[in-house]
């Protein structure tokens, strides 16, 4: 895997140069910039950049503002010390949330779902819904597996790619989940996430900020799909 280059945005000069030195330790990540505000990283944020690395409480434009201008960079991870925010910015691609103070096994954590997730994002080529069944045929790198669509736990929305979780293995398309939730063999899942679809009938208990599915798997409810689980109500 190519490595993949990052910039840090982070006001508190403390966190940004533990960011750095956490960086540093990681092989498959280039620290491109480390810099205080969205406005000093204008420079550096281009089509090359893979990841952002995130505070919330930054000046002139926040975290979550940043982010939504730069959607384009396929990962970020916010480091804040405001997990309030926490649901708020799944709901923009976000790969994870690390709360402050920033620890070295919490980062190394969330560098290997990084990796995951790159690694994941280059094996992923396509999908094909097999005519008049009831299965999926995906190709990861030189193989074609085939998966029973029933045997699929939930979706969860990648930017362009998804990835279908069953009890048996992830596995990762070149599709975005809207485009697959159009597909009529999908009709009985619903989205509860901009992130996340389920089986309506795998869903087991529900708050008013996640589901549980299969009794053990917790899922936020983003708050733009609320509705969409009205029937669990009645």
């Amino acid at each position: 895997m190519k490595k993949i280059k990052c910039i840090v945005i982070e006001d508190q000069e403390i966190d940004r140069l533990m960011l750095q030195h956490l960086i540093k330790q990681q092989n498959i990540l280039e620290l491109v910039a480390a810099v205080d505000s969205a406005e000093n990283a204008k420079l550096f944020l281009d089509d090359s950049i893979d990841l952002l690395f995130l505070d919330i409480d930054l000046p002139e434009m926040s975290g979550i503002e940043i982010r939504k201008t730069y959607q384009t960079i396929p990962a970020c991870i916010f480091i804040s010390s405001h997990p309030e925010y926490a649901i708020e910015t799944f709901e923009l691609d976000t790969l994870d949330f690390i709360s402050k103070p920033l620890k070295k096994e919490r980062f190394d954590y969330s560098i290997n779902k990084l990796i995951d997730f790159f690694t994941l994002r280059e094996k992923s080529e396509y999908f094909d819904i097999l005519t008049g069944t009831q299965y999926l045929k995906i190709k990861e790198g030189h193989n074609i597996v085939q998966i029973k669509i029933s045997d699929i736990i939930y979706l969860e929305a990648l930017k362009d790619y998804t990835r279908l979780i069953t009890a048996q293995k992830k596995h990762c398309v070149l599709s975005s989940i809207g485009q697959i939730l159009k597909e009529n063999h999908f009709s009985n899942f619903i989205r509860i996430h901009k992130s996340y679809a389920v089986p309506r009938h795998l869903i087991t208990r529900k708050n008013s900020y996640e589901v549980v599915i299969n009794n053990h798997i917790n899922l936020p409810i983003g708050r733009a799909y609320k509705e969409n689980l009205s029937f669990f109500d009645s």
